[in-house]
């Protein structure tokens, strides 16, 4: 299935290349990685149980991944919300209690991955959250939580489905999420400082835009990352949002990018046109004040088909700031819509112009095949190597009759079971 290509310290056979400026508030102290397979490392993980005759792993360590402020070669990456699969009308958490967290991991000098600890994301009493979802007017997805005994499950709300992270050199994180949708500010044991919301999210303090509530479920700001000045959080949306409904959202290409500046609290937005209609864009990161890496990826397997794992650079420096009104669920509007139920040709005769992006990493030509699903965690190791994470969903999936089954590198016939693999790539 794989090459037996190495990636070198001199480059990498079949990737595309860009030059930029890198300056990247992670990297102070330059890291050089050792060189390893381009079949990747494993990542360390646990067992967390087995149920239904199918184990759960305590990985996960995927959906986000960030470079740590002033150690080389050492990097967080976070869970999401937890082991969960596909119920009517919402999920089902196998791990009811299951907290989100970030893990602390180092690179070896012969390529290994060590974990070096977990941190639990706290409420701001300082006790661990779940990821089940929000109740209503707290940030709710309209998801409903089951037990695998099809009961009910309480809401929290403090829950976070994370999927963004941002390591600040004070050692606070930020960290955005699916539900609300949320980006919230931990103390480096974990603990909630501040929670921004949505304008019509009942938490309290400072807010974000209203027209991000109409996030559909699964597909909220999925990426974060903050400028080199730690001055700016900025974060993107997996896909289009349900703006003003799903119908009327025809522009299926259409996300967007909100800024955040931390002292004033001041928001941006801008528009990013994705490659194929409704595809996920699973990371941002920061490369200077107005350029950054985009993950762009589909949800298919190489195993099984032709598949998108794509990394662009981007600049938002030209780009329209497309905010409008900031307490408006329709957030601006052209000919008398919403952005999202505009074609690109309309939002362009209006002077509408999204970010400039150019194409710097496919993943499948980098590194001869990617097997895994889901491109989601990046972390910026220098000014010319990324580490590429994935997300294996805790090793489990969706069935439609036994409720979960294992998570394997196919959805139709495969037997390896998918886990959080760490991949260099030179770009």
């Amino acid at each position: 299935m794989y090459t037996k290509k190495l990636i070198s310290a001199l480059g990498l056979a079949g990737l595309v290349v860009a030059s930029f400026s890198c300056q990247d508030h992670s990297l102070d102290i330059p890291f050089n990685p050792p060189t390893i397979s381009n079949q990747g490392v494993a990542l360390p993980f646990t067992v967390l149980g087995n149920e239904l005759g199918v184990e759960i792993r305590n990985g996960g360590f995927g959906s986000a991944a960030t470079a740590h402020p002033h150690n080389p070669g050492e990097f967080y990456a976070m869970t999401d919300r937890g082991p969960n699969t596909d119920a009517t009308g919402g999920k089902y958490f196998p791990v009811p209690d299951y907290t989100p967290r970030i893990g602390h991991f180092r690179m070896t000098a012969d390529g290994k991955i060590e974990k070096i600890g977990e941190i639990l994301v706290k409420n701001p009493s300082g006790q661990p959250i779940s990821g089940r979802p929000n109740p209503a007017g707290k940030g709710a997805t309209g998801e409903i939580a089951y037990d695998l005994k099809d009961q009910v499950l309480a809401p929290d709300e403090y829950g976070l489905d994370s999927e963004g992270l941002v390591a600040m050199k004070d050692g606070t994180f930020w960290v955005s999420d699916e539900y609300g949708p949320h980006i919230v500010h931990l103390k480096a044991d974990g603990t909630q400082i501040e929670r921004l919301s949505p304008v019509n999210i009942n938490t309290g303090g400072r807010k974000l835009p209203a027209v991000l509530e109409r996030r559909w479920a699964n597909r909220g700001m999925e990426g974060l990352a903050v400028t080199p000045d730690e001055k700016t959080l900025v974060g993107i949306m997996q896909s289009r949002l349900y703006n003003p409904t799903n119908a009327a959202a025809i522009n299926r290409t259409l996300t967007r990018i909100v800024t955040f500046d931390i002292a004033t609290g001041t928001t941006k937005q801008y528009l990013y046109r994705q490659e194929i209609d409704n595809n996920s864009n699973s990371e941002i990161t920061a490369l200077s004040a107005t350029e950054f890496l985009v993950v762009e990826r589909d949800g298919n397997f190489s195993a099984d088909g032709s598949v998108m794992k794509h990394i662009y650079k981007i600049d938002i420096s030209k780009a329209t700031d497309v905010t409008g009104d900031f307490n408006s669920m329709d957030g601006m509007l052209v000919n008398g819509k919403t952005l999202e139920a505009n074609t690109w040709d309309q939002l362009a005769t209006a002077g509408i112009v999204p970010v400039q992006k150019t194409r710097v990493v496919d993943l499948m030509q980098a590194l001869g095949n990617y097997p895994h699903d889901k491109l989601e965690g990046v972390w910026l190791i220098n000014s010319n190597t990324l580490g590429i994470i994935n997300d294996d969903d805790f090793a489990i999936w969706s069935d439609p009759v036994k409720k979960l089954r294992q998570k394997t590198l196919s959805p139709t016939n495969g037997t390896v079971v998918d886990g959080n693999r760490l991949y260099l790539v030179k770009f």
